[in-house]
């Protein structure tokens, strides 16, 4: 069971930490949040190593973690003035972090929302069921959400429409 898990782990962690980034715009966050995910996950893996897709089943898993984190704000951090380091697959470190700091003026269900509409690439019937929201929350989540960015970022690479399914 170990080794399995231990494969997994090795073959998702990037993909999360990634997603983990753009939800909260900052990498130690991130980190907690992944670690806690997959605590989640080893604690119940044989249901998990079951499912059919386990990927999908820890990406739903973090976004859970991750919107659960923000409900309750337990969190005892305070926050500073430091920019988070870009993430690597943006144009530049310019863009990544204008990116991050306009996702991070978002509230953390339409920040969820974009991400995994259009970093993850999640439909909007799989981000709807992610979420336990319906199909047509998800899609005015994605427009409001997007235009704020668009209006954010109107010197910089182009934001998806958010009007493509």
């Amino acid at each position: 069971m170990t080794s399995d898990f231990t494969e997994f782990v090795h073959e998702t962690a990037a993909r999360l930490h990634r997603t983990a980034v753009l939800l909260t715009a900052d990498r130690h966050l991130a980190e907690d949040l992944v670690q806690t995910t997959y605590a989640r996950l080893y604690a119940s893996w044989r249901r998990v190593r079951r499912a059919d897709n386990p990927v999908g089943y820890a990406q739903v898993t973090l976004t859970n973690v991750y919107l659960s984190h923000r409900r309750l704000r337990r969190s005892g951090e305070l926050p500073v003035d430091a920019t988070p380091e870009p993430t690597p697959h943006l144009e530049s470190p310019d863009t990544a972090m204008d990116v991050l700091a306009a996702l991070r003026e978002l509230s953390p269900t339409d920040r969820t929302v974009l991400v995994l509409r259009y970093w993850e690439d999640r439909s909007v019937a799989e981000t709807a069921r992610d979420l336990g929201i319906s199909e047509t929350a998800v899609r005015a989540r994605t427009k409001r959400a997007a235009d704020r960015l668009r209006v954010r970022l109107a010197d910089h690479s182009p934001i998806p429409d958010a009007r493509t399914p």
